[in-house]
């Protein structure tokens, strides 16, 4: 273990032009990031320029609100984006650092397709590859994939604990010396060094091996994103990262405390596993600039847009019978995002918001933690939670993009490094080197002790 004082680590959540919902609509964003490939080179490279340990897309198979009618269609912000690996593997050659993570759900994809992309994304990169392990939640995905009807809670995760079992087996059917490549001998690889996972479940039969090398990293880092019971259970034994949304102090430190301690039960070390909840910071540089600022990009906010978000976000609800200006009325239990539909009817129960203040209230962070303020107001919160067992780490929403991103690398991340709280330079090559967790072991052979990177040497695309 290191004697170095520990340190928090961050994560850089981007999307098109930001995170609000009404972030395409304000002057300083980038309306057509979604598709501009400069765009996310740029920010990438701000990320990369601020220490950032990675920079992370989610995604989803539909278009948003595709549902909701073409009027409130038409005002979404986030209709078009590139597929993430696609772009990622893009921002690969023009970065050298930073993580590269990605969202690939384990519902409307096979283990084989998966395993063989995020290990070419992580020889592509020099081993800086990344999968936030989710499962669907919504219909229109499920409508994209010849279903009417999008699977259930408890299946979708029996499916994702036995897809990931999968993919491990699919990275480790070569030993990292597996290949000789001996032009004398004409032996390319070793024999005895391949292993064929030949995998038969309830879901998934997989013979194997894997057309691609056992990635750098050993494995890419694996993150996941659900805060629900079974979510929680899927990361104990699997997640190296949770991304997760925490409105309180006092909430955060459950959560941490309860996922930390559900390790021990599968022989795993607290520090084996970095939870990071999302934060959307408005910074300004006065706390009365910041609340200026965050309220001129909400008074862009369209009335039929808000109540669409709100109405997914609770589980597909009809909330178009009741008026803005009244109570939430009571929610029936979803099958979709569990833990999300909980976090909001608890917040509007606790401040006592109406249908409108409610997704006023979710618009920018969608359920995760937003502060305003001061560079420092700001660095003082992520301090408080990282110091008081509530965080490892953060992933940094930015409201626009790029300027969003920028004013948090210029203006937090100096404070953070003054206090000793962030690194000022990268540890390492690769995200595990930086995140400071160990490269696994394959499963196929006898366990050894933690094993390092191997030389990266012509692996990289730079």
């Amino acid at each position: 273990m290191s004697n170095q004082p520990k340190q928090l680590k961050l994560g850089a959540f981007l999307m098109s032009s930001g995170h609000h919902l009404a972030a395409w609509r304000y002057p300083d964003a980038r309306a057509d990031g979604g598709l501009s490939f400069d765009h996310f080179r740029q920010i990438a490279q701000t990320a990369e320029r601020g220490k950032f340990d990675m920079i992370f897309f989610a995604d989803g198979v539909a278009v948003r609100d595709r549902d909701r009618g073409p009027e409130v269609l038409s005002r979404s912000g986030h209709v078009v984006h590139f597929e993430p690996l696609t772009l990622l593997s893009a921002l690969a050659v023009v970065t050298d650092r930073i993580g590269l993570a990605a969202t690939v759900s384990t519902t409307y994809n096979e283990p084989f397709h998966l395993a063989r992309k995020f290990a070419s994304l992580d020889y592509l990169s020099g081993g800086r590859a990344a999968w936030n392990l989710v499962t669907s939640a919504t219909t229109a995905e499920a409508r994209n994939f010849s279903r009417e009807k999008h699977m259930d809670h408890a299946p979708r995760y029996e499916r994702a604990r036995e897809f990931v079992e999968v993919v491990t087996k699919l990275w480790d059917s070569w030993e990292d010396d597996a290949f000789l490549r001996d032009k004398e001998t004409g032996r390319y690889f070793d024999p005895e060094k391949l292993h064929v996972p030949n995998h038969k479940g309830e879901h998934f039969a997989v013979k194997g091996p894997l057309n691609v090398g056992r990635p750098i990293q050993g494995y890419p880092v694996i993150i996941q994103a659900g805060s629900s019971e079974d979510g929680k259970n899927l990361a104990a034994p699997t997640a190296e990262v949770i991304f997760t949304a925490q409105q309180t102090l006092a909430d955060a430190q459950a959560f941490y405390a309860d996922v930390k301690g559900r390790l021990a039960k599968y022989g795993r070390h607290p520090d084996q596993l970095k939870i990071m909840p999302g934060i959307f910071p408005v910074i300004g540089a006065t706390e009365q600039e910041a609340q200026e600022k965050f309220a001129a990009i909400q008074a862009l906010i369209h009335p039929q847009v808000g109540l669409s978000l709100l109405a997914g976000m609770l589980g597909e609800v009809d909330l178009s019978q009741y008026p803005l200006d009244g109570p939430l009325p009571e929610i029936p239990p979803t099958e979709l995002q569990q833990s999300r539909q909980r976090l909001l009817i608890e917040l509007a129960q606790r401040q006592n918001l109406t249908i409108r203040q409610l997704y006023e209230a979710i618009a920018g962070a969608r359920g995760h933690w937003q502060v305003v303020g001061t560079p420092e107001q700001i660095a003082d919160k992520l301090e408080e939670w990282f110091r008081n067992g509530a965080a490892d780490g953060f992933n940094i929403m930015p409201p626009y993009l790029p300027g969003g991103l920028e004013e948090f690398v210029d203006h937090v991340i100096p404070v953070l490094q003054q206090r000793g709280l962030f690194r000022t330079e990268y540890e390492g090559q690769t995200l595990r080197e930086n995140l400071g967790l160990e490269r696994p072991t394959n499963q196929f052979i006898p366990a050894q002790p933690a094993q390092r990177e191997p030389e990266l040497a012509g692996t990289s695309a730079h």
